[in-house]
């Protein structure tokens, strides 16, 4: 079955102050779809905002994955439903190895009675951790401690890779990536292209898109899309920077701070 993400009407307040101010979005099973924007526009929030983080209230409007609603699940719910968010500061876990979490998370979403076995796991695991040029120790070193920014990002891709998800949202995964570590995360990305996942990339710069083709751009101001395109709108918008869209559009601040 094709997955079907649908955002309509979204808004979200951080205490008592509105950041998102009404996202409509559609993500078809095998689309990518960027949303890009310069700081304080909302984008991080939209990824926070899906996922369910608690210091994010939702206000108004509807969000399905394959005709669920997403806004009444918990947050471990959204994960078993296929929402997966690769973030941009992965939390490091003392205590907890790599291979035990997500092992873990794995049979979350599994039925009892039906857990993936050690051995297969363990192959699995491996497998792509070789994809993405990984040392195989980190499969028992405690979840990110002591990682370094691209070897955590490395991780987040390992994890959706693991996961199998119906929507990938990435938020920055990008930052701080040498050149190196972006391609291979790129690869990582591409690699798990299918009809029946979505992608929604969060993203400053088009260098990522240089690597992972975008089908549809989207512009992110005040809290709002307020423009879309194809990979054309990501290439000249890393020419020639937002203010040519804040001009056609008569934005004079595109942060949350003004309506």
């Amino acid at each position: 079955m094709s997955t079907q993400f649908e955002i309509q009407g979204l808004k979200s307040s951080i205490e008592g102050k509105e950041i998102l101010k009404g996202i409509d979005l559609k993500i078809g099973g095998g689309e990518v779809h960027a949303i890009m924007g310069p700081n304080g526009t909302g984008k991080s929030t939209l990824a926070s905002a899906l996922m369910g983080h608690p210091k994010y209230e939702v206000t108004d409007g509807s969000v399905t994955l394959n005709g669920e609603d997403v806004l009444e699940m918990g947050v471990d719910e959204r994960a078993r439903a296929g929402l997966f968010l690769a973030m941009q500061y992965p939390s490091e876990i003392t205590g907890v190895t790599n291979a035990d979490f997500l092992r873990s998370a794995i049979n979350a979403r599994r039925e009892e009675g039906n857990e993936i076995s050690l051995i297969k796991f363990v192959r699995q695991m491996e497998g792509k951790m070789k994809e993405l040029e990984m040392n195989p120790e980190f499969m028992h070193r405690y979840l990110n401690e002591g990682f370094s920014g691209g070897e955590k990002k490395r991780n987040e891709i390992l994890q959706m890779m693991m996961l199998d998800p119906k929507l990938v949202i990435l938020d920055e995964i990008d930052s701080g990536l040498d050149i190196d570590a972006l391609r291979i995360v790129a690869e990582g990305v591409n690699a798990m292209r299918a009809e029946d996942r979505g992608f929604l990339i969060i993203t400053h710069y088009q260098r990522l898109l240089n690597y992972i083709t975008p089908d549809f751009v989207h512009v992110m101001m005040q809290g709002r899309i307020v423009k879309s395109g194809g990979p054309e709108l990501a290439q000249r918008l890393e020419a020639e920077g937002y203010d040519w869209v804040k001009e056609e559009l008569g934005i004079v601040d595109e942060t949350v701070g003004q309506a």
